[in-house]
């Protein structure tokens, strides 16, 4: 399939990460190589950008788009962002420091797209919403094994879903029938769980899938433990630039930066949000909350 996906903020991005001649960059979260294809042009052959992504799509779709633009100044890596100290130990120098790290949270549009997946809920697929084949735990585990008060708080705290307690108890029932294996068997009994009066403007199945998305690749806690670690990779002035699209992500953002002032200094003291104009064109980007902070 063709890797589809629009770079978030793109030169808000770009402005606040100043990249020059010789920098040197990571990108935690590939995507469709929006970032990494900007970043390495404007810091020349002289610098060098590290870009990681779980997805083996992402990074097959990356290669091809650096070839394209000949570019010989980017690594690619497939990798959770959580190992990230392991994998720039691995390709730079122990002493080596960045001039500025990006990370985009949000899903990919190629990943929604992806049929052999279960991150959206048109279409029949697997319950299969993890990242790379590196998830410890499976969607299906989830829904099939988790208890109703387990299933109930990630649906009310990852979906800030009102419904939750009863979507919940109607999974554990239905699930005493047969193996809840595909989308489709999920979404019937979240249709079934609530009144249609309730749907308001979002189907309350997009509000579950992305807890159990966010559950399977347990993305709240690998982005407490990466946010430090980003902070120690940066070279005093070096920028860190986070783009959420959840509430909790940017609770914990927001949360990171106030609590390191001893070696950070916040740059947006309110999240820039996407313009009018970019949420016609990308819709998908308009619950997205950017934030940044300069190493001191």
């Amino acid at each position: 399939m063709t890797y589809s996906h629009i770079p978030v903020m793109l030169s808000e991005v770009l402005e606040y990460l100043q990249a020059k001649p010789g920098n040197k960059f990571i990108d935690g979260t590939l995507g469709g190589a929006g970032y990494t294809l900007a970043l390495a042009k404007a810091i020349g052959e002289q610098g060098k950008i590290i870009s990681l992504d779980l997805d083996e799509l992402a990074i097959k779709n990356a290669e091809t788009e650096i070839k394209k633009a000949a570019l010989n100044n980017v690594i690619l890596v497939q990798d959770n962002f959580k190992n990230l100290k392991t994998v720039v130990a691995e390709n730079f120098s122990a002493e080596t420091k960045f001039n500025g790290i990006v990370f985009d949270l949000g899903l990919s549009s190629a990943q929604l797209d992806d049929e052999a997946r279960g991150f959206s809920f048109k279409g029949e697929r697997p319950l299969d919403m993890a990242f790379g084949p590196q998830a410890e735990k499976s969607t299906e585990q989830i829904v099939n094994s988790y208890p109703l008060l387990e299933l109930t708080r990630i649906f009310r705290e990852y979906g800030e879903e009102k419904q939750a307690y009863r979507i919940a108890k109607a999974i554990i029932e239905a699930r005493k029938k047969k193996r809840l294996k595909t989308t489709t068997d999920l979404i019937t009994i979240i249709e079934t769980a609530v009144p249609p009066r309730y749907f308001h403007k979002i189907n309350p199945a997009t509000r579950i899938f992305q807890a159990l998305r966010m559950e399977t690749n347990e993305e709240l806690k690998v982005l407490e433990e990466t946010l430090p670690i980003a902070v120690e990779l940066l070279a005093p002035g070096g920028r860190l630039v986070v783009v959420s699209f959840h509430s909790g992500e940017d609770r914990i953002v927001k949360r990171f930066f106030r609590a390191a002032t001893a070696n950070l200094k916040i740059i947006t003291k309110k999240p820039l949000i996407p313009t009018v104009e970019e949420t016609v064109t990308n819709p998908r980007s308009r619950s997205a909350k950017l934030r940044v902070a300069e190493k001191i």
